[in-house]
């Protein structure tokens, strides 16, 4: 089944198995996530309960320096309690586009900008549960800045080679799932299996 089969087919499973909104209930608002409370209407005519998060969308890079190592950002992430090693990434801003979005995380988490820009793909990291979806970019032959972190946000930035993540990855160090995903489409795409998608934009400036 080629990819546009499989999406035809896709198409005509999401009608048989819909299920339609009834009711909808704001349960909370906050700056990063939105909780909702619906009631649906299932396909045998049942109603159920469903509680889901709205997010806004997030970019994420690949950063390859010109020597061909990786920049990577150790973040604290509270929901877990302990810090974990991630490509860069954040939320898109009402209105931005997603490519927009990742040339100013990377400059604003790293201080790295330029480069050849390539989008990898879409990832939905949260089906059950959560609406996100995070747009994965590379940016290869990138340039250093100045990191220009948001106020009481604290990123660490480092470099490894693809090959030193991919065995942390294997070891179960590095379980972070955009960053994994990330990091075995670089791995494709060096062993000539992968097709870029380069795509358009200016880099943003380092301001230095």
């Amino acid at each position: 089944m080629t990819a546009d089969e499989l999406r035809k087919d896709l198409d005509a499973a999401s009608a048989r198995m819909k299920e339609a909104t009834l009711t909808s209930e704001s349960v909370f608002k906050g700056k990063l996530l939105d909780v909702w409370r619906d009631t649906a209407q299932l396909p045998n005519g049942a109603t159920a309960t469903r509680e889901h998060f709205h997010h806004p969308g997030a970019a994420a890079i690949v950063p390859v320096l010109p020597d061909g190592r990786l920049v990577l950002v150790k973040q604290y992430r509270y929901p877990m309690h302990r810090a974990f090693v991630e490509f860069p990434a954040g939320k898109i801003d009402e209105g931005e586009a997603p490519l927009a979005t990742a040339q100013r995380e990377l400059l604003e988490e790293t201080g790295y900008h330029g480069g050849e820009w390539t989008e990898l793909t879409t990832i939905h990291n949260a089906i059950a549960y959560c609406d996100e979806r995070i747009i994965l970019f590379m940016a290869d032959g990138i340039q250093a800045g100045k990191q220009n972190l948001d106020e009481n946000e604290f990123v660490e930035v480092f470099t490894a080679t693809l090959e030193e993540l991919l065995s942390w990855i294997a070891a179960g160090v590095v379980t972070d799932v955009k960053t994994i995903i990330s990091a075995f489409f670089v791995e494709k795409f060096r062993e000539g299996r992968g097709d870029q998608v380069p795509v358009q934009g200016q880099p943003v400036s380092s301001g230095a």
